[in-house]
């Protein structure tokens, strides 16, 4: 089984930065896809960005576009959510996902989930 652990979320002000960091256990993971996920208190699950392993496609939320990137450094198995120009609305609990062979911005496309890391950015 693929395990994925968050990493890096705090408290902060706004216009302040965070890098969250999801590290997937086994040497030999290789999924198709990765995304971010966040979920503020008693509201959905909401889709964040996501890409292709292989690199060839991002997609992103209208929210986040130029404030957020999706990276992963593939040697060490970690992806990474790199959040500038923070704003108390990107205040959620942030989860890593995985697909093992879709691409897209439902939680249904995705096969593993890691357990969370709170962000809060105060005004």
């Amino acid at each position: 089984q693929v395990q994925l652990v968050e990493s890096g979320g705090g408290l902060v002000q706004a216009g302040g930065s965070l890098r969250l960091s999801c590290a997937a256990s086994g040497r030999t993971f290789s999924p198709y896809a990765m995304a971010w996920f966040r979920q503020a208190p008693k509201k959905e699950r909401d889709f964040v960005a996501a890409f292709t392993w292989s690199g060839g496609r991002q997609f992103y939320q209208d929210s986040v576009k130029g404030r957020f990137t999706i990276d992963r450094e593939t040697a060490k198995n970690i992806v990474y959510l790199q959040m500038d120009s923070l704003k108390p609305e990107d205040t959620a609990v942030y989860y890593c996902a995985a697909s093992r062979y879709s691409f897209g911005n439902s939680t249904n496309v995705y096969d593993y989930w890691g357990q969370g890391t709170q962000v809060t950015v105060s005004s």
